[in-house]
């Protein structure tokens, strides 16, 4: 995986990650492709798996923050 891919998938918001994600799971799953682009698609899968789960990562903290900001209130 390319830089360049790298820094597309950082900028990619949760559904489209997870959306592109499906897809690469379909593909792999579909097989007929050789070894070299099976792994490259093997690759930006996990890339855009990473990209999910930063996401998620970060929605959990908010709600975390926002409930023990409320709880301090009370």
């Amino acid at each position: 995986m390319t830089d360049d891919d790298r820094t597309e998938i950082a900028a990619f918001g949760y559904e489209r990650a997870r959306d592109e994600l499906v897809n690469v799971v379909k593909m792999l799953e579909q097989g007929g492709m050789d070894l070299d682009d099976s792994l490259a698609l093997w690759e930006r899968g996990e890339a855009l798996a990473n990209r999910c789960d930063e996401h998620l990562a970060g929605a959990r903290k908010r709600v975390e923050d926002a409930l023990s900001h409320r709880s301090a209130e009370k």
